[in-house]
């Protein structure tokens, strides 16, 4: 009786202590994510956010109806169906290259890759203007050429010169996950697999690849977080109105925050964080199916 009680006493003590330990983190994960986010979604189904009537769904149907809205969902799946699988490829292929013992200087390169980690976008946004702006140097080697000078953020390639800072941006962060992925590959398999009489392409797509199905998907789900996350890059080289192939949701958000029009910010907040949930959601669905198809 007296063991099963200090037993208790002992518990008890390591419970107080757990939540004492942890207070902090429930404190301010309440006051800055937990009350947030149920006062955004209350803003999101009210008509006011002072005295407002409460009205449904009829802020996400009205959102909905928004052009300004559809073109901004439009342009946001676009960039992100075009950037996500070019930054999967790329920083594989870069993780294959730089896994090979035989390239001269692949630290050199790793930390090269990994730099645009570590440095802040504000600080080098001045270089991606200087280099795409009408007067730019890009402009400057196409005149060379005799070439008439592109207005590459006044047209519908700005497209193109956001999925290539987002590529600078996220490339050598998912490289990095490839080439701890590629590791932890044992080199039997591939020993096997020679003596066996497997082609290279053979060893690839029946070990590497599926060896990696857990790396390429959290690669995944991270390329497309961070594919949402692009508007600072976009605000910072075009400004507060960019051209209508690069307005994404984070633009329609942004304009709803300075028009202090809460329902529209906090709906369009809702919808974009459903979706991203649903994707992963999906994600890992399929991840957990693979995963019972290898074992």
């Amino acid at each position: 009786m007296e063991r099963n009680a200090k037993k208790e006493n002992f518990k008890s003590k390591d419970a107080k202590l757990a939540i004492l330990f942890l207070a902090p983190s429930i404190i301010g994960f309440s006051i800055f994510y937990a009350v947030p986010f149920i006062g955004g979604f209350y803003y999101s189904i009210v008509s006011s956010p002072i005295n407002g009537e409460f009205v449904g769904l009829k802020n996400y149907i009205d959102l909905i109806k928004n052009p300004s809205f559809i073109k901004a969902v439009t342009n946001t799946a676009l960039f992100t169906c075009l950037s996500v699988p070019l930054n999967i490829v790329l920083s594989l292929l870069l993780a294959l290259i730089l896994s090979n013992k035989a390239i001269i200087g692949r630290e050199i390169f790793r930390t090269l890759f990994i730099t645009p980690l570590v440095v802040p976008v504000a600080s080098v946004v001045l270089v991606w203007q200087s280099l795409f702006d009408i007067n730019g140097a890009l402009n400057g080697v196409i005149t060379l050429f005799g070439y008439a000078p592109v207005d590459w953020m006044e047209s519908d390639l700005a497209r193109i010169v956001i999925v290539i800072v987002y590529l600078w941006k996220n490339i050598g962060y998912s490289m990095v996950l490839f080439l701890a992925g590629l590791q932890n590959i044992p080199a039997e398999y591939y020993e096997a697999a020679k003596i066996d009489g497997a082609t290279p392409f053979k060893q690839f797509t029946g070990i590497t690849l599926v060896y990696l199905t857990p790396t390429t998907f959290f690669v995944f789900i991270m390329s497309i977080i961070n594919s949402f996350k692009v508007f600072r890059e976009t605000y910072l080289i075009s400004g507060d109105h960019p051209n209508s192939s690069i307005y994404m949701l984070q633009h329609y958000m942004n304009n709803m925050f300075v028009q202090l029009d809460y329902e529209k910010l906090t709906s369009a907040a809702f919808i974009m964080a459903f979706f991203i949930v649903f994707i992963v959601f999906i994600l890992f669905f399929i991840e957990r199916k693979i995963n019972k198809s290898l074992n």
